[in-house]
């Protein structure tokens, strides 16, 4: 608590990832668990939405700081719909990406001050809500909601660290719609996950 950072929206969908080499191009698409292709019904409408949306844009302004001979990057972004919830969605509904990191092979993740220069006006980007210290104040402020109304909360992000926090709001309809991942008082206290 109390370190600077930056925090952005933290969208409710699901983390997917988009894998460029100079030889492929944008080429290799995944969940946190598992590689995709178009013919996938849930992630698979993702591809041409990242290819449409940001990818040239992407290679164009990680290349403008590292150089036209970056090996690999990795740009992680959020799909979600108007209906998505803790990573459930509806295929029928259409989707958007927001981008929240990207990898450099052999340099590293963009760090957030760099992010917010190259991406903060892009559309396809995640919004930055907040820039200051981590402290009680900003967190009990993102939990009820007040700086951060209809989304699932915030990921707060210093040069080698990131936390999230959660609304109280979106935490009440996860306990609502799974109670019984919350057995005990502990795991249903809205804690600040730093990693």
């Amino acid at each position: 608590m109390g370190l600077p950072c930056i925090a952005f929206v933290k969208y409710d969908g699901s983390n997917l990832r988009f894998e460029y080499s100079p030889k492929r191009g944008w080429h290799k698409y995944g969940t946190r668990h598992h590689l995709f292709d178009k013919s996938d019904l849930t992630y698979g409408p993702a591809i041409d939405i990242f290819h449409q949306t940001m990818g040239d844009s992407i290679l164009e302004k990680v290349q403008s700081v590292y150089g036209k001979k970056v090996e690999r990057i990795t740009a992680f972004t959020e799909m979600f719909g108007a209906s998505s919830f803790a990573g459930v969605h509806n295929i029928d509904e259409p989707k958007e990406l927001k981008l929240f990191d990207v990898f450099v092979f052999k340099k590293g993740f963009i760090a957030p001050k760099k992010f917010v220069q190259l991406w903060g006006n892009e559309s396809y980007a995640a919004q930055v809500k907040y820039e200051g210290n981590m402290n009680l104040s900003f967190v009990d402020s993102v939990r009820e909601n007040i700086i951060i109304q209809g989304y699932e909360g915030v990921v707060c992000k210093g040069d080698n660290w990131s936390a999230k926090i959660k609304t109280n709001q979106w935490m009440a309809e996860l306990r609502a719609r799974n109670p019984g991942l919350f057995k005990t008082e502990s795991v249903e206290q809205n804690d600040v996950e730093i990693t």
